[in-house]
């Protein structure tokens, strides 16, 4: 642990609390703090279903469940099932009421006022730096909040990601991607002791996927990297094959290959800069025309 990387983070969450207004008991003078304000914003005018919301604010359960009780009480929001056509019952739905859409809209109002207070004191090249070191810092903070976890090749996030990942390359590449033309991974070949898939989520909602199998007496075979476009260049790719060198390597692997099309050409620069050699085909995929190799560390 780096204790001045620890600290200029925490020196950072200190300042950024202060100047938004998160330890006021009423934020934006409106007399509820930041939580409500936020959980109200979140729902917006549109509604929306409470486990999305809890996912997309990585609330427990019980906390939102008391958020979302004192916001009915103070009358500007229903919870209920989905009242959808057709839609599942046991689906519960918060909607503004509407007091809700009226508060919502002053809280709109209040925070472009508040982002103007942060910005009017700085000159124009200072707003323009300030902005964009926000934008820097917003995207690394996505980057953070990525996990990347084991998850069976059977769940249906890992089937959607696949069904993604096949969906991406049959754009790119030059005749499509027809599945049972390509070499056959099959479920077997990506749980524990074969091998592994690894599923990246945001918010709980999947942004990524790779895997990797391990043959015996060869070197281990990465297959089905694939980023969501909502993370691109946030190096979630890289974590992903670092992760499934990782797996290989502490189960004794000491090599691992794969084989890739020639459109794709980020990824081929990923593999080439993150240690990979491009070596003789090893096997007779259709869709490959590069094959790349890389020697692992115990």
């Amino acid at each position: 642990m780096d204790v001045e990387l620890i600290a200029a983070v925490r020196r950072f969450n200190r300042t950024v609390t202060q100047r938004v207004g998160a330890l006021d008991d009423g934020y934006m003078a409106r007399g509820r703090p930041l939580a409500q304000a936020r959980l109200l914003w979140e729902i917006g005018p549109d509604g929306a279903e409470v486990a999305a919301l809890r996912a997309r604010l990585g609330l427990d359960s019980g906390y939102l469940s008391r958020l979302l009780r004192t916001l009915e009480t103070d009358g500007l929001v229903t919870v209920g099932p989905s009242g959808q056509a057709g839609g599942d019952g046991r689906v519960r739905t918060a909607a503004l009421t509407d007091a809700g859409r009226a508060e919502w809209a002053e809280l709109d109002k209040r925070s472009d006022e508040f982002a103007w207070s942060i910005l009017a004191p700085l000159s124009a090249s200072r707003r323009g730096r300030l902005v964009a070191a926000m934008a820097e810092v917003e995207r690394l903070l996505m980057a953070s909040m990525v996990a990347v976890e084991p998850c069976p090749p059977a769940d249906p996030r890992a089937r959607a990601c696949v069904r993604a990942y096949a969906r991406d390359v049959a754009r790119r590449f030059d005749d499509g991607f027809d599945p049972a033309r390509s070499r056959p991974v099959r479920d077997d070949d990506l749980v524990p002791p074969a091998g592994v898939f690894l599923l990246a989520t945001l918010n709980s909602e999947p942004v990524g996927c790779g895997a990797v199998k391990l043959h015996p007496d060869a070197p281990a075979e990465i297959k089905r990297v694939w980023v969501s476009d909502t993370v691109r260049g946030l190096g979630i790719g890289r974590r992903i094959l670092h992760e499934l060198e990782r797996y290989a390597a502490e189960r004794g692997w000491t090599a691992v290959r794969l084989d890739t099309n020639r459109n794709l050409t980020e990824a081929i620069a990923m593999y080439r800069s993150t240690g990979y050699r491009e070596i003789a085909p090893y096997n007779t995929e259709h869709y490959a025309h590069h094959w790349f190799e890389k020697q692992l560390s115990p």
